[in-house]
């Protein structure tokens, strides 16, 4: 039994599984102002006139002749004559009380549309905040293409580094590689027979994990004079770290290689992936294997919709 544990969100669980906020709608100032309109009768004129009197500035009262204030008393109908509307200077035009048109010339609440809402990534965008470092990929002299099988080395090799590189074209893939060591059956002879981050050497000291790789990205090391003989098959993976939380697939990757070197640093074969899908999240880029007692090169190539967890369950591995 082995527990499978991500980069950041602790044990990893088979079961992996893949708001705009509404703002609330302002207030707006009602449109029907109401206003008083009294109305006054020849019986109240008097309290007309008081009250005239004391709403209109004093430049209105002075500008009118003083026979005019005593000897015609102010009726409903003289209580605003035409011509001291006219005369009425600017500033008392502004100062009369705002009626609903008035009201109405307040410019209208923003919409939800309007405001600056960034919508959310979705799977496939691409991640725009800071473009990702893209690394060369170094001279491949012994290519083979997609699904092709060759003979590592006529002469008995020791140990190989397989070498691993790729680049992405949205920041957010982390990528990470996996060896898988099987059986006959292609089955793991053990559940902890497996090499990656969390888990960087194999249980017979064979096979490494090297994060770093000089001109690669990473690296699996692997001495054949100390692996388990029942161990017939390396399979070598790539996987997007977080790929189902956040909704990544290879189709975001681009330049992945592998290559096999000897210990003295020649290049055995290699291979570039030219294929990469929107469906996929976790890559078999190739394998070592055993014919006729001789190792052998498969570049694979192909991948599947599954995490690091659920390709421990395919090659056999118990993941709590």
């Amino acid at each position: 039994m082995v527990t499978v544990k991500m980069k950041t969100s602790g044990p990893m669980n088979r079961n992996s599984i893949l708001s705009v906020n509404i703002p609330e709608p302002q207030s707006v100032k009602n449109k029907n102002t109401i206003t008083s309109i009294i109305k006054n009768t020849q019986n109240n004129a008097p309290t007309v006139q008081q009250t005239h009197a004391q709403t209109q500035p004093r430049s209105v009262q002075q500008t009118q002749p003083r026979s005019m204030q005593q000897t015609q008393p102010y009726t409903a109908q003289q209580t605003q004559p035409r011509s001291v509307q006219q005369t009425q200077p600017r500033s008392m035009q502004q100062t009369q009380p705002y009626t609903a048109q008035q009201t109405s010339s307040r410019p209208p609440a923003r919409t939800p549309q309007q405001q600056n809402i960034q919508p959310a990534l979705t799977a496939g965008q691409q991640n725009t905040n800071g473009a990702p470092i893209a690394r060369p990929v170094p001279t491949l002299q012994n290519k083979v293409q997609k699904g092709q099988k060759t003979l590592l080395s006529t002469a008995a090799l020791t140990a190989v580094d397989a070498c691993f590189g790729w680049n992405v074209t949205d920041a957010r893939c982390d990528v990470d590689v996996s060896a898988f060591l099987l059986g006959a059956d292609g089955k793991v002879i053990g559940d902890s027979w497996f090499v990656f981050y969390g888990q960087p050497l194999s249980p017979d000291q064979s096979t490494k994990f090297v994060a770093s790789g000089g001109a690669d990205r990473e690296r699996i090391e692997i001495d054949f004079g100390r692996l388990n003989p029942q161990v017939q098959k390396i399979v070598f993976v790539l996987t997007i770290n977080e790929a189902l939380a956040d909704k990544l697939h290879f189709g975001m990757l681009k330049d992945a290689y592998v290559r096999i070197m000897d210990p003295s640093g020649r290049e055995l074969v290699s291979f570039l992936m030219t294929e990469y899908y929107n469906n996929v999240i976790s890559m078999m880029i190739g394998e070592l294997y055993q014919h006729n007692g001789a190792w052998k090169f498969n570049a694979i190539g192909n991948g599947v919709a599954r995490d690091l967890a659920g390709l421990c369950e395919l090659y056999g591995v118990q993941v709590l």
